[in-house]
């Protein structure tokens, strides 16, 4: 697979995440937003409904106490046993409909005091309808003579509020705990109740009592909720174990692409590896294989000289080819941590001057420099000397393959201490540099910096893995800075012997 295509499925998976986790928000936010309406619409319509179940309490209890001791007096009486005279029509008359009774034969005065005794029964039930209506009346001017006669203070019982309160909240679905404190018109806090504390008193609620009565007369209940943000924002809580599952699919999406390109890099790096050792030990295995072809050809005329130089060749190729060996089986105890330092007290300058004095032959037959700045007072480190020996030799070998070849090679070696605490080395080159997004892998095992036509340039790009891994175990820090077409610096910082 192409690492574009990679990418791409990265990029549509992280957008898909992205916009379903932007939906849930929203889903969240919305039933936020709903659930606070509906509260507030409760709350209020409970408020309502406590004020006048309040002010109807209180009209009851007036009603019963002015009941109790107002006896109106009756201005006439009236016979409630009243009943109209049996004169009954014939049945069979009144049924078929053919009523022939004259006026003369059931006669007129039978006939007038029926209809007399049917007027007194419409007067007398006028008259008690408005004896009532009245008595009705004096009792509700009554209960409001008195009522706001009353100051607010005194017309107020808190109890009965909070019965009211509480029946209208539950009765509205409301089950909160809810603390609340009544003012007089003018601002005087006239009730508090017990348990009220400050904390969840935003947002709060008003509510006007006893409306209908003078302005100096009304009060105003004020109730809060300390659990009303809380009660909101649970809602949210059935979309949060969605939008976490989300999240940690997405990581784990994330996790699985980058583990793909990991290890599609590290499959092209072990290729190009692979690709790299049979070149490297083509080469030696070749001259070998020659060298030993003629010795065994007798047609061949073979003389002492002859037979020196042919092993020398056979020694050098072996030597050669044992130190590739070598090279890879050291990576090997590292991933494995099965390697073993020699450390002792070593001098430093030393060993960096008896690597640059051998290596400066093979740099100055090509017409290079190879220099060594020596300032470093305090050069004692505790190290491997094989190893710490390499490291040094790894990096001048870097610096001789990415030469560039417009211009002589000039590398400059420097030591130096640090704080009196660390043992520094720089190699600074004028090769062909190194770009930004290759030099944060230079130190990745199998990894090697492109030089597109160039192949000269040869190895297993275990080279710098090495030499990090080296630098790690001697307790000390490698970093590296380059610029393409000028040249690289690495610098070592070892801690010294104390």
């Amino acid at each position: 697979m192409k690492r574009s295509y990679i990418w791409l499925t990265c990029l549509v998976v992280c957008v898909a995440f992205i916009a379903l986790l932007y939906l849930q928000g929203s889903y969240a936010k919305a039933m936020v937003k709903m659930r606070e309406e509906q509260f507030n619409e409760n709350v209020w319509r409970s408020l309502d409904q406590a004020s006048r179940e309040l002010e109807k309490a209180e009209t009851f209890r007036y009603l019963q106490t002015v009941l109790t001791r107002h006896e109106p007096k009756k201005q006439g009486t009236f016979n409630t046993n009243f009943s109209v005279p049996h004169y009954m029509l014939p049945l069979d008359t009144l049924s078929n409909g053919r009523a022939n009774m004259s006026l003369g034969s059931l006669g007129m005065n039978k006939y007038n005091k029926v209809a007399e005794t049917i007027s007194n029964l419409q007067k007398h039930v006028r008259e008690a309808y408005i004896y009532e209506q009245g008595v009705l009346d004096e009792v509700i001017y009554a209960v409001m003579y008195t009522a706001s006669e009353q100051r607010f203070q005194d017309r107020l019982n808190p109890a009965v509020l909070d019965g009211c309160l509480r029946n209208a909240l539950q009765a509205n679905g409301i089950t909160l705990p809810f603390h609340f404190i009544v003012y007089t018109s003018d601002g005087r806090e006239v009730y508090r109740c017990e348990d009220y504390t400050e904390e969840g008193s935003e947002p709060s609620y008003q509510q006007v009592l006893f409306r209908s009565d003078p302005m100096g007369q009304m009060g105003t209940v004020v109730i809060h909720f300390p659990d009303q943000k809380d009660y909101i924002r649970g809602v949210a809580s059935y979309v949060a174990p969605a939008m976490g599952f989300t999240i940690i699919l997405l990581l784990t999406s994330l996790i699985t692409i980058y583990l793909i390109v990991r290890q599609k890099r590290i499959s092209e790096m072990k290729k190009d590896f692979v690709h790299n050792m049979t070149h490297e030990f083509k080469t030696p295995i070749s001259t070998i294989s020659i060298a030993a072809q003629m010795l065994a050809d007798k047609s061949v005329k073979k003389n002492e000289e002859t037979y020196e130089r042919l092993g020398g060749v056979i020694t050098s190729e072996t030597r050669r080819l044992r130190y590739q060996v070598e090279k890879v089986l050291q990576m090997s105890l590292f991933d494995n941590n099965n390697i073993a330092l020699k450390m002792q007290e070593l001098d430093a300058n030393e060993i960096i001057g008896n690597v640059v004095d051998t290596f400066s032959l093979k740099v100055t037959q090509i017409g290079g420099s190879l220099d060594m700045k020596v300032e470093a007072y305090n050069p004692f480190i505790n190290a491997d000397e094989m190893h710490f020996t390499n490291i040094i030799f790894n990096l001048l070998d870097n610096a001789f393959k990415y030469r560039r070849e417009d211009q002589p090679l000039a590398i400059e070696v420097h030591t130096y201490n640090q704080n009196e605490t660390h043992f520094c080395i720089s190699i600074s080159d004028n090769g062909i540099g190194i770009g930004k997004d290759n030099l944060k892998r230079i130190f990745d095992k199998f990894y090697r910096v492109h030089t597109g036509d160039k192949h000269n340039v040869k190895g297993f790009g275990l080279g710098l893995a090495y030499v990090q891994k080296m630098v790690e175990l001697h307790h000390g820090t490698i970093k590296a800075s380059s610029e393409l077409g000028k040249g690289t610096k690495f610098t070592i910082s070892i801690p010294l012997s104390l």
